[in-house]
């Protein structure tokens, strides 16, 4: 018996018969045939692995940054990033140097017409109150015989004291100290004026108590009133030196912006030279030539308006300081002295193991600071215009202090009437060497003063039209640095 041959082997395929695959060939996926990795049934088709994650769109500043990168490998690109580099650092050179004059230039408007006329405003204030008390108390001494000048006198002070006082909060900050002491002085001057109304009606009829009303009313202007002028008069001060400080620094951001600006500006030129053989690029050209006049305006104006403002302190604001204080020493001492015939020694003051009169003590110490002040005022005089009215009251105050030797030794002898002739009287009275000290004080002080304006007059004018021509050149340098790269660019198309 026969068996057929055992074989997987399939028979042959009968001649002209076409052969059948196994497995149908299948259509290629969207994903592409990498999707079909993992093995399928057997004898299938494999199956397809999930689809990958679509990636991250990318960021509007991702793809900037990819077309500034791919530019920047061409000659075009390199030029519009060093126009546009060029063109803003022009224009913040000049951004910076106009913000930083302006400042300057308002913080010396302020030292000219504003913190130092309001210095001297109080120093006024203080003078108009301390010789309103002097002529109150010389008007005492008068009684029954007060002049009229020296009614007239104290009026005119209580008035330039109260209109000095209404300007001073005009041009305070409501919520200021300044404010609150003025406020103060002008609660307490009425209350002081009555005082002294009272003291002369008590003095007329020959009441005593018209002296203790008097030395109320001085001690509320030396304790009370005094003290807060003077407190406003250092605050102006303080407010005065700010401004200075405000107005006279150099302005080191504009100046090291100018120099970037400058230098590249020389960087590009020179890289055109480089490039092409030609020495000049007219815009940038006219770019460099803004940029340094610009420069050059700010270093010299500024150091001009330095120099000038400077001055105006050494020579102007720092003269007129101790002027003042000596023109208030000589009222304090005269109102003390005054005070000295009108309390009789009821005031005495405790120094070491001896009692003293309280009142010809402080004159003591106020002469004292005047002969201080006057020789610090012929230091700091650079004229002779200016050093002859301080010359003239030092000679003042030494025949001042003689005649009050000799008031104090009629008064210690029992003699008051010669005391009070050589005190108030119309010859060779200590008033007449009080009122030349006080009025070649004014004199100085109006000679400075009118040197101060000068001065700092001058550092204002070096700084006029800075910023605004600072900006306008920066706006032109800006543009010849474009117009400059354009016409590089030009070539290219």
């Amino acid at each position: 018996m026969t068996h057929p041959p055992k074989s997987s082997a399939a028979p042959p395929p009968a001649p002209g018969v076409p052969t059948i695959p196994a497995v149908p060939p299948q259509p290629t996926p969207p994903g592409g045939p990498a999707q079909y990795t993992r093995p399928g049934p057997p004898g299938g088709p494999g199956l397809p692995l999930p689809p990958a994650p679509p990636q991250a769109r990318r960021t509007a500043f991702a793809e900037g940054a990819d077309r500034l990168r791919a530019a920047a490998t061409t000659e075009p690109g390199r030029l519009r990033i060093i126009g546009a580099l060029l063109a803003l650092l022009v224009v913040a050179f000049g951004s910076v140097t106009a913000w930083q004059t302006a400042e300057r230039s308002a913080a010396a408007d302020d030292v000219l017409n504003n913190s130092q006329p309001l210095s001297s405003s109080a120093a006024d204030i203080y003078r108009s109150l301390a010789d309103a008390n002097t002529a109150a108390s010389s008007g005492f001494l008068a009684g029954g015989q007060e002049t009229a000048a020296s009614r007239e006198r104290y009026e005119k002070d209580i008035d330039n004291a109260a209109e000095g006082l209404v300007e001073a909060a005009t041009n305070s900050d409501p919520k200021s100290p300044a404010a609150a002491t003025v406020a103060d002085l002008n609660r307490l001057l009425p209350e002081y004026k009555g005082l002294v109304e009272r003291a002369r009606t008590y003095n007329r009829q020959g009441f005593p108590v018209g002296g203790a009303y008097l030395r109320y009313a001085n001690e509320k202007m030396q304790e009370e009133m005094l003290p807060k002028a003077e407190d406003l008069y250092t605050k102006e001060n303080q407010r005065l030196r700010a401004d200075y400080a405000d107005a006279t620094p150099y302005p080191w951001a504009a100046i090291g912006l100018g120099v970037l600006a400058l230098a590249g500006l020389a960087w590009a030129q020179h890289r055109n030279y480089r490039r092409t053989n030609r020495v000049l690029n007219q815009g940038l050209v006219a770019a460099t030539a803004t940029a340094t006049v610009v420069l050059l305006w700010l270093v010299v104006g500024h150091s001009v308006a330095r120099a000038d403002l400077n001055a105006s302190y050494d020579d102007g604001v720092r003269s007129l300081n101790v002027l003042h204080d000596a023109r208030i020493a000589s009222l304090k001492a005269r109102g003390n002295e005054n005070l000295t015939l009108v309390a009789r020694g009821a005031e005495t003051k405790k120094v070491g193991d001896e009692s003293v009169d309280a009142y010809d003590y402080d004159f003591k110490s106020n002469m004292a600071t005047l002969g201080k002040g006057l020789a610090e005022a012929e230091k700091l005089a650079d004229d002779a215009t200016g050093e002859q009215p301080v010359t003239q009251a030092v000679g003042n105050m030494k025949e001042w202090k003689k005649r009050h030797g000799a008031a104090r030794a009629d008064d210690e002898n029992g003699n008051y009437a010669g005391a009070l002739a050589r005190v108030i009287g119309t010859k060779g009275a200590t008033g007449a060497c009080f009122d030349s000290v006080d009025a070649n004080l004014a004199k100085a002080i109006d000679h400075e003063t009118t040197q101060f304006e000068q001065t700092a007059g001058d550092g204002l004018s070096a700084m006029t039209g800075l910023s605004v021509g600072a900006a306008v050149l920066a706006v032109l340098g800006a543009a010849g640095a474009v117009l400059g790269i354009g016409r590089r660019l030009s070539e290219y198309r």
